[in-house]
């Protein structure tokens, strides 16, 4: 396992890193000698009680801390932190205020909004006694169904302001898919759009928010005009106003905060649901202030910066993005397709808005890569100082592509984690090199190591299981509708007794990184060898004239052969000589195990809202298994082109 350089951060910026002053900090509290972010990283796994103590004071948190930091328990999703402390997110959140932006708003159309420190204050103060007169109290449910616009954020802090849990899904959802997130949730109040834009299109959905208010028996519907139609569901709906109506009788004024336990429920993150019904994951309001461990120091967020990641509401970096409000950052909100009307779109948006942080998936970096887009030419990219890649493994072609036709002095951060969390396992560190196809390291506070079946450690370089053996505050309270916890443990603690096992497939590297192949439970195991999808998939980017690929391993017999999907670009015949250089540059690249048995070019690859393909979905498909909830697909018909593939009859060899 072998990698390169392609980025050191200059002496200066080591120095200004957010991380350095709390290093420093550290040692001048304790007495320390903490020389770089590697001891910054063993000390604050071997003391959380001084670290989080300690991350609590840097990031100015606003509450009562109380007298204890930590608790350890047998068990570790048991333990506790900051027992004793009363506080609120929306207070933190909201801590800022003045003329300058909080947050900005560009949406595929063009359209532009934003709201000042003092703006945002009052719109969240409306809605907070909007929702009190509405009877919704501490603990009480309130669901969003919206595009990821200003009102969506605000409504978050309210509900936050006063100890409502919040849970949301974007408006792409079908009804089913939203009833089957919200009806576990039970909400008393319904927010929901009259549609929304994409890729040219309007799309209406008031005949969905009538479906989803019917399942919702008992929910007041709340309707934010986002296309100019809310008519149609205000004759559907019983009982439904515009959002306009609900804020009415409030005056903007103060906004009150409820401080609670710092294991409050916040909010209701789901899971995708692919492969069944989506659990309701239920996460605890102080871990989430934690989370500026990422923001300030795996970040580098500073007050006056402007954020951005793309994304919608129904993925967790929606959630995490809110949060960054707590460093004093604006946030940079878009809704629409990163790719209309053309792939510079975003780029347009961070150059004209000054963007420090540029957060997005893998995905769509290869995507732009193949377009032909140079991002870095002719448009003003200065402020630019961190791009933040997750959803899944960033291949090496796209780290040169960032450095190369982005911005040569930038921090490239590949993460991962994940919704059960609300943050990283495995993120950057702006104090040390990067390294193509690696990710920097382990996150603060969390001794991630990768493991055997046996939960033995195992050596740079070779594969096994991603693991957490310390206990971190943004473990989960649980599940919605899993009184005993049993499915909780299942899902992260059955396997490896003691250890939280997050079920990625991948491996440490010699200078302390990291690599993810992929799911544990989409791994290839082909002639009794584990193969992680993405080692595929870094040779496959490598070739312009396929735009995406989704490998599976089909079950023949009493072995397991590799098949790949591929799609190709406008015009691009997949004949013998194209397949023939597909095959070697897998065989050169990864192994010659990698080869697949099975190249099929398909004309479109299922995947989820977040712009995640979807290998288990495909992988039952082929192999006539029923699928959970397509609701949870963003192109649930492409699924019928796997069904009864000739190609998969055949017998094949490489």
């Amino acid at each position: 396992m072998t990698s390169r350089i392609v980025w050191e951060p200059s002496e200066a910026r080591i120095a200004a890193a957010a991380s350095t002053r709390f290093r420093l900090a550290a040692n001048a509290r304790f007495g320390l000698a903490l020389a770089d972010s590697l001891d910054l990283h063993r000390w604050s796994v071997a003391n959380l009680v001084d670290f989080h103590d300690l991350l609590w004071d840097f990031a100015g948190f606003v509450g009562d801390k109380g007298e204890r930091v930590f608790v350890p328990m047998e068990r570790i999703e048991q333990a506790r932190f900051f027992p004793d402390a009363r506080l609120n997110v929306a207070e933190n959140l909201l801590k800022r205020t003045g003329p300058d932006d909080a947050i900005v708003f560009r949406g595929e159309d063009g359209a532009t909004a934003r709201l000042s420190w003092d703006a945002l204050h009052a719109l969240v103060s409306r809605l907070q006694q909007a929702l009190r007169a509405a009877g919704v109290g501490a603990g009480d449910h309130v669901a969003a169904y919206l595009p990821n616009i200003p009102e969506a954020t605000a409504l978050l802090l309210a509900c936050a302001s006063i100890g409502a849990v919040f849970c949301s899904a974007s408006p792409d959802y079908g009804a089913s898919g939203a009833v089957d997130r919200f009806a576990q949730a039970e909400p008393k109040l319904f927010f929901a759009c009259d549609g929304y834009r994409y890729a040219g299109k309007v799309h209406p959905v008031g005949d969905k928010v009538a479906q989803i208010a019917a399942a919702l028996a008992g929910t007041r519907v709340v309707v934010v005009p986002f296309i100019g139609a809310p008519e149609d569901i205000l004759a559907a709906v019983a009982g439904a106003m515009t959002l306009s109506a609900f804020l009415a009788p409030f005056a903007a004024g103060p906004v009150t905060y409820m401080r609670l336990p710092f294991d409050h429920p916040l909010y209701i993150l789901f899971s995708s649901g692919t492969t069944g019904k989506p659990k309701a994951i239920v996460h605890r309001a102080g871990a989430i202030l934690l989370q500026a461990k990422e923001q300030l120091l795996h970040c580098d967020i500073r007050a006056g910066d402007r954020v951005f990641y793309f994304s919608t509401l129904t993925w967790m970096v929606w959630n995490w993005h809110v949060a960054v409000l707590q460093t004093g950052a604006a946030i940079m909100l878009f809704d629409g397709s990163p790719f209309h009307p053309g792939p510079a779109v975003l780029w347009d948006y961070a150059a004209d808005e000054g963007f420090t942080l540029f957060g997005t998936s893998a995905r769509y970096l290869d995507t732009v890569r193949k377009s032909g887009l140079r991002p870095g030419d002719g448009r003003d990219l200065s402020a630019l100082r961190m791009v933040s890649s997750t959803g899944s493994p960033l291949a090496p072609v796209n780290y040169a592509f960032v450095y190369e036709a982005v911005k040569r002095d930038v921090h490239l951060a590949s993460v991962s984690g994940g919704t059960d969390i609300v943050g990283c396992f495995v993120t950057g560190d702006p104090t040390r090199p990067v390294r193509d196809g690696e990710i920097q390291g382990p996150s603060l506070a969390m001794d991630v190591s990768v493991v055997d079946e046996a939960a033995h450690p195992v050596p740079p370089g070779v594969k096994g299981e991603l693991v957490c053996a310390t206990p971190f505050p943004s473990i989960p309270l649980g599940f919605l509708g899993d009184a005993d916890g049993s499915r909780f443990r299942a899902a992260y603690f059955d396997r490896f007794p003691g250890l939280w096992h997050h079920g990625d497939f991948a491996a440490v590297t010699e200078a302390g990184g990291f690599v993810i192949y992929g799911r544990s439970d989409a791994t290839l195991n082909a002639g009794g060898v584990r193969i992680g999808t993405a080692e595929i998939y870094a040779e496959v980017e490598r070739i312009p004239e396929i735009l995406e690929a989704l490998a599976i391993g089909q079950e023949v017999g009493h072995d397991t052969r590799i098949v790949l999907f591929v799609r190709l670009a406008p015009g691009v015949d997949f004949d013998a000589a194209f397949e023939k250089r597909l095959r070697a540059a897998i065989r050169s690249g990864a192994s010659p195990r990698h080869v697949p048995e099975i190249i099929v070019p398909v004309a479109d690859l299922p995947r989820t809202k977040n712009g995640k393909i979807v290998e288990l979905a495909v992988r039952d498909v082929v192999h006539g298994r029923p699928i959970g909830n397509v609701d949870a697909l963003a192109n649930p018909e492409a699924l019928e082109l796997f069904r009864d593939m000739p190609e998969l009859r055949m017998h094949a060899t490489t």
